[in-house]
């Protein structure tokens, strides 16, 4: 799992135009909030969507969620002033701002200076509000690395399949499902792309949405390919579909348990008392420093999502 703190399984969508939504979501067991501004508010009601989402950000419990705002992307007149006032209304209460549409470092080279100023004007500590980078198109993914090293900030890389899909004139109009006249997965590369330069970067990496939010099944199913690949979690659309992805996103309790032994028992038989043992046998399996990196993938994730293990290891007598 990525270094970074933030737990992201699942990362509910809420249009910063809903009063009601913004209340709703805050009882919600998401990992991820984030607010939005763009595609699901009409350019009208940006303005008040701004106000709303302060409010919400200043007077709700968010406990245990990550707090993210999406603003409108760099090529509309509204980014600059989303960014404003959201930082300087609620900027204490902030943990992120995702930008959609990145299409180069340039982008989040913006962003983080203009956060910069607004931290130390506001007297907030400087680069304390992270980044979550989104790729909707060619120019995004081809530029991907770079986004990745943009900036310290960067905290997550995110797929955004609909605007994608459409600017590579993809012939479906179902976002996030596969396609049954295409024999495999049609955004087995991109997602490969994007997995690679946030791990390459130490970042994490999340899957967009699944429009179709009664079919859990259908959302299940695309989700499981994208954590199998090592993505860290998924958008969510709905209510219903934040149990399963945090039940996609987070290992098996069998496979967590069996993670945290191997990880007791490389520790005891690398040490003094075990022997200062490089390779050994844990039951029917060998076990080595590979084992270990292993180990602590599925580890880190089944901590992140709050798992207790039920196993313990002994060491022999």
């Amino acid at each position: 799992m990525a270094a970074l703190g933030r737990s992201r399984r699942s990362c509910l969508a809420v249009p910063g135009s809903s009063v009601k939504m913004l209340g709703k979501a805050q009882g919600l067991p998401a990992d991820q909030v984030f607010l939005d501004l763009e595609d699901a508010v009409a350019p009208l009601a940006k303005p008040e969507a701004r106000k709303n989402i302060v409010a919400a950000l200043n007077e709700g419990e968010w406990a245990g969620k990550t707090r993210v705002v999406r603003v409108n992307d760099l090529t509309t007149p509204w980014t600059y002033r989303d960014v404003i006032e959201i930082v300087e209304g609620a900027g204490a209460s902030l943990d992120c701002i995702m930008l959609p549409k990145v299409q180069s470092a340039a982008h989040v080279e913006w962003l983080d200076l203009t956060l910069t100023q607004l931290e130390k004007s506001l007297g907030l500590p400087v680069g304390g509000i992270g980044i979550e980078a989104q790729i909707e198109n060619a120019a995004g993914l081809v530029n991907v690395d770079a986004i990745a090293a943009a900036s310290p900030r960067v905290e997550t890389i995110i797929f955004g399949p609909a605007d994608f899909m459409a600017s590579i004139n993809m012939k479906s109009l179902v976002v996030g499902a596969l396609i049954p006249s295409y024999p495999g997965d049609p955004y087995h590369y991109i997602l490969m792309r994007i997995l690679m330069a946030a791990r390459m970067h130490d970042k994490q990496a999340i899957d967009g949405p699944y429009l179709q939010i009664k079919d859990v099944d259908g959302f299940t199913e695309v989700a499981r390919r994208s954590a199998a690949l090592g993505f860290d979690g998924k958008w969510v659309l709905h209510p219903g579909q934040i149990d399963a992805a945090n039940e996609v996103y987070s290992p098996a309790q069998s496979d967590y348990d069996h993670a945290e032994l191997i990880l007791d028992a490389y520790d005891y038989y690398t040490s003094e008392q075990g022997g200062r043992l490089g390779a050994v046998m844990l039951g029917d399996e060998m076990i080595d420093e590979a084992s270990r990196k292993m180990a602590l993938v599925i580890s880190a994730k089944g901590r992140a999502a709050g798992m207790t293990r039920t196993t313990a290891f002994t060491p022999p007598a």
